[in-house]
């Protein structure tokens, strides 16, 4: 394995005080679905609204002194954190991001400062310009998944899951370029090797589900979604997210765009939680009956807060919503 526990320990000493432990709390209303007890991981809490902040921070606090500046590409929570982690340290961020991603997003990041470029409609043409920018002007990447200080950051995650509940028998994790997943694993199934990590995510454009399957890296066509902070690709030449969701994941499940929409109103109007479309992965994929119920414990990660309200106020009224190209039928809840 290239990474170890060790080393999400040694990322929790760097995040403590910035990115620290987050409650995890229960869903009675998924309890009663389901049938088992049901939890959630509160990262929407973090300061900037999303668990990106922990592999952010961690990694920007690894940088040696001397760093000019930062950069990235990232589907907004991971340029948020960047930017964050990169202003606490007095350090240039440059985030560069597709057109795919909401203007909330975008409007945040500017937000604490950092420069945003807006370069095409794919996680990977955002991804070149980051590469670039490093060639050019002397910038540090900092990957969003494929980082081994990245991904111990986010195990951390799996280290609090098991401290809290070592009785935890599954881990739903919502997967997007893995770096989450991978981090949760590695951590959880080094500290309890049987319990089970799955990952989940939307059937439109879901880069590692469909690597894993090709059992390579794989570019794929992006398009918009509810949980957009699922979106772009791995990377071609990905050397540590890939392998570590291929060796450590227990399987993926895809969840549809209706199914989204319904767990964002669930988690809404039955937990009075506001959490993004990726937030709530997990839940779908249990309320569709597309994974069978496990047979103890649950947790999943509630990722991010960071949804544009407007489109979530349409969302919770039951009314249409039109994204990019997506246009998805309302239905109120309950209905």
């Amino acid at each position: 394995m290239p990474l170890t526990l060790a080393d999400v320990y040694a990322a929790r000493a760097r995040i403590a005080g910035i990115a620290d432990r987050t409650p995890l709390v229960p869903s009675p209303f998924m309890e009663r679905a389901t049938g088992r007890e049901f939890l959630m991981k509160m990262e929407l809490m973090q300061p900037i609204g999303a668990f990106k902040l922990r592999g952010a921070v961690s990694a920007v606090m690894a940088l040696p002194e001397g760093v000019g500046g930062v950069t990235c590409c990232s589907t907004g929570n991971h340029g948020r954190g960047v930017a964050f982690a990169a202003r606490a340290r007095g350090m240039r961020a440059v985030i560069c991001m597709s057109e795919l991603v909401p203007q909330a997003k975008v409007d945040g990041i500017r937000a604490l400062g950092a420069d945003v470029r807006i370069v095409g409609r794919s996680q990977d043409e955002a991804m070149r310009e980051s590469g670039r920018l490093c060639e050019t002007e002397g910038l540090v990447e900092i990957s969003p998944f494929d980082d081994p200080h990245v991904i111990a950051g986010q195990g951390t995650i799996g280290l609090e899951l098991i401290e809290a509940r070592p009785d935890l028998h599954t881990i739903l994790v919502p997967l997007s370029g893995g770096g989450l997943a991978a981090g949760i694993a590695l951590a959880a199934k080094t500290a309890k090797p049987d319990i089970r990590v799955i990952g989940i995510s939307m059937d439109r454009g879901a880069a590692m589900h469909e690597s894993l399957r090709a059992g390579r890296p794989v570019e794929v066509q992006e398009h918009s979604s509810l949980a957009d902070s699922l979106g772009g690709g791995i990377g071609l030449e990905n050397k540590l997210s890939f392998p570590l969701c291929r060796d450590l994941l227990d399987g993926t499940v895809l969840v549809t765009e209706d199914e989204i929409r319904h767990a964002m109103q669930v988690t809404f109007f039955e937990d009075r939680i506001v959490a993004e479309g990726a937030s709530v992965v997990g839940q779908a994929a249990l309320l569709s009956g597309k994974l069978p119920v496990p047979e103890g414990l649950v947790a999943t990660i509630l990722t991010g807060r960071n949804v544009d309200m407007r489109v979530f106020a349409h969302i919770m009224n039951g009314q249409d919503v039109t994204i990019g190209d997506l246009e998805v039928k309302g239905v109120p809840y309950g209905a």
